[in-house]
């Protein structure tokens, strides 16, 4: 299934689809968070501290009376210059700086849900500085197509009971934002992204590619704000 095939598919279904995050339309502010170069807030002392880099978050949010962050699709982010998981496997190779899902910042704890019925895919711990930490994969099915959404940083306690196979309902709490020490050491937030093709990987897919590859990994990971829908409510 291409990208374009899907997103008629899944418009046909988006009043169906249940919030991933607990929202108020028209209550509840959505803070756009950019981290791209551009952003000259972020200094080196902000992103080499965990927990500096989650105060500066939290900062935003109150100053800014927001219950969410947001931090963008197809952003090509300087952030990722923090840990070597992003660095290419041979010396002087392209790193990857190009974000593949949507972000949605907030405290440690908050609950994410699922947006439709699907299966557990696989889940994995992937404890790496700067990776997702704990991890979590769902399969879903809608006209006979199926595709996958990945869930990153989570708490490690929503993955250490399930099973691949087992069966997620609409609305069912599948998981938390993890604290820092589990989530990959970033500061409290789910990374949500759409997967068309797994490619045979279990727990892990990349979120973040090379520019080069730009192409091939937004066909193949559609804008998650067809899923999510927070897009529309955010004011700059």
């Amino acid at each position: 299934m291409n990208a374009a095939t899907f997103g008629n598919i899944i418009r046909k279904y988006q009043h169906t689809f249940h919030r991933v995050v607990d929202f108020i339309p028209g209550t509840d502010h959505l803070l756009p968070l950019d981290f791209t170069q551009q952003n000259t807030e972020l200094t080196a002392e902000i992103l080499s501290d965990e927990h500096i880099f989650s105060d500066y978050i939290q900062r935003k949010l109150q100053t800014t009376n927001s219950r969410y962050g947001i931090g963008g699709y197809a952003e090509n982010r300087t952030i990722y210059s923090i840990s070597s998981v992003f660095d290419g496997a041979q010396p002087n190779e392209e790193p990857r700086r190009l974000h593949l899902g949507v972000d949605i910042w907030g405290p440690a704890g908050t609950n994410v849900y699922a947006f439709m019925g699907g299966m557990i895919h696989s889940f994995a711990f992937n404890d790496q500085y700067g990776d997702y930490g704990a991890t979590l994969i769902l399969l879903h099915q809608l006209d006979g197509f199926a595709f996958y959404t990945l869930y990153g940083h989570l708490s490690v306690r929503d993955i250490q009971t399930l099973s691949a196979g087992q069966y997620v309902s609409i609305g069912q709490t599948i998981a938390h934002f993890g604290e820092l020490h589990e989530n990959g050491h970033w500061p409290p937030h789910l990374h949500f992204q759409i997967i068309l093709d797994m490619e045979l990987k279990e727990g892990d897919y990349p979120g973040v590619c090379k520019n080069s590859e730009r192409e091939k990994y937004l066909a193949n990971c559609p804008d998650p704000n067809l899923i999510l829908q927070l897009d529309r409510y955010i004011k700059e």
